[in-house]
């Protein structure tokens, strides 16, 4: 039977409070109630690769518990296409308020395809860190190669762009391409299957977590769902707010 482990979803509430906080200072700079460059200021760029690499990294770690706990390819399945039908909802609902820089490749997208990648190479052991590596290792190696091989600029098209070995960022507001973020779930996954083996009392007991953490704990088993939502109502309120002030 498996069992959640409190303290993962404890790690993914984190990184979803976090992210929430980050979203709504971008929402006040979209309603121009503050100016703020979120694509180049390295106080939100690098606050970006945090929230998404501890998304990611607490991803791994949670297919490392359920492969550890026998989970069936079907049960994967059946929690896959929950995710994949949510990123083309991000990607429809991104049109209509961003139609010039729409998400086609962001946090859902990348996640889709790496939990296939990650569950696939599960059994690769200790090769899973140097996998990572590589994987964080071709983001800054790709614009040399591009620059030095012409005919590789063909991996900035939109067809391709989502394999991350680019030398330009695209223009959409959410780009979690598969270079450097498997990276980060490959990591979870080594973690996680380590601490399974060596430290499993490190991921959590079964006694039910208390006050703070419960609610962490609960918070984060419903995250796609709040991923889904924060945005529309954080929105939804900035612009009441606006309209009552």
């Amino acid at each position: 039977m498996s069992q959640r482990l409190d303290r993962i979803d404890q790690l993914r509430a984190v990184a979803m409070l976090w992210m929430t906080a980050y979203h709504f200072c971008f929402d006040l700079h979209f309603f121009r109630l503050i100016r703020e460059d979120f694509y180049r200021d390295p106080f939100w760029t690098w606050q970006r690769t945090a929230i998404v690499s501890l998304f990611l990294f607490t991803a791994g770690l949670s297919q490392a518990v359920a492969l550890h706990q026998g989970q069936t390819w079907a049960r994967f399945w059946r929690r896959w296409w929950q995710v994949a039908a949510a990123a083309a909802l991000v990607t429809a609902s991104s049109l209509l308020v961003f139609p010039d820089s729409f998400i086609y490749f962001g946090v859902l997208h990348g996640i889709a395809v790496m939990l296939v990648v990650v569950r696939l190479t599960a059994g690769w052991g200790a090769w899973l860190w140097l996998l990572g590596a590589v994987a964080i290792g071709c983001k800054f190696a790709a614009p040399f190669l591009i620059q030095a091989v012409p005919a590789l600029e063909v991996l900035n098209a939109p067809w391709l762009n989502w394999l991350g070995l680019i030398s330009s960022k695209p223009v959409t507001e959410d780009y979690v391409p598969l270079v450097p973020w498997l990276g980060a779930m490959w990591w979870g996954m080594a973690a996680g299957r380590w601490l399974l083996h060596h430290r499993p009392h490190w991921l959590g007991g079964t006694a039910p977590a208390r006050g703070a953490g419960k609610a962490l704990a609960f918070m984060g088993r419903w995250s796609l769902s709040y991923y889904l939502l924060h945005q529309p109502v954080l929105m939804a309120l900035i612009w009441l707010g606006t309209q009552l002030a």
